[in-house]
């Protein structure tokens, strides 16, 4: 098992992974999220390969105040095995170095499987609400 850097060449097998792992949305083009990753910290876009296959993600960054973790994503067959604590270590070991003091993910409401990862590794739930806007539609 490998971790490293996201490529250009591995687009088309982490998409794959994202809708195998249930993670894309209809509003969200995953092309264009990859696209925006790279303007902006792409050394910290991580894929976890296997045997030559792209098996986990996580896309991470740091804006100076808080980290941020999005498309941690295991394949389906893979899940159960550690290679998401996997993830996460390696997410929160750059962001120390990068000096960040906390980190924030977003899980969908109701997601209680994820939720209950999350808190196995440390994590818990603040009390806030999450507002957005979009400013460019993806769709």
């Amino acid at each position: 098992m490998q971790i490293r850097p996201f490529t250009r060449s591995d687009t088309d097998a982490v998409i794959a992974l994202w809708h195998e792992a249930g993670l894309t949305r209809p509003w969200n083009d995953p092309v264009a999220d990859i696209e925006r990753k790279l303007t902006t910290q792409p050394e910290l876009f991580l894929v976890a390969e296997e045997a030559g296959a792209v098996v986990g993600t996580a896309m991470v960054g740091y804006d100076g105040h808080r980290g941020w973790v999005h498309y941690l994503a295991v394949s389906p067959d893979q899940q159960g095995n550690g290679l998401g604590r996997v993830l996460m270590e390696e997410a929160e070991r750059l962001l120390i170095e990068l000096g960040c003091p906390k980190i924030n993910l977003m899980v969908r409401t109701g997601n209680d499987r994820v939720i209950g990862f999350y808190e196995a590794l440390g994590y818990g739930i603040d009390e806030v609400a999450l507002l957005s806007k979009r400013l460019i539609p993806d769709v």
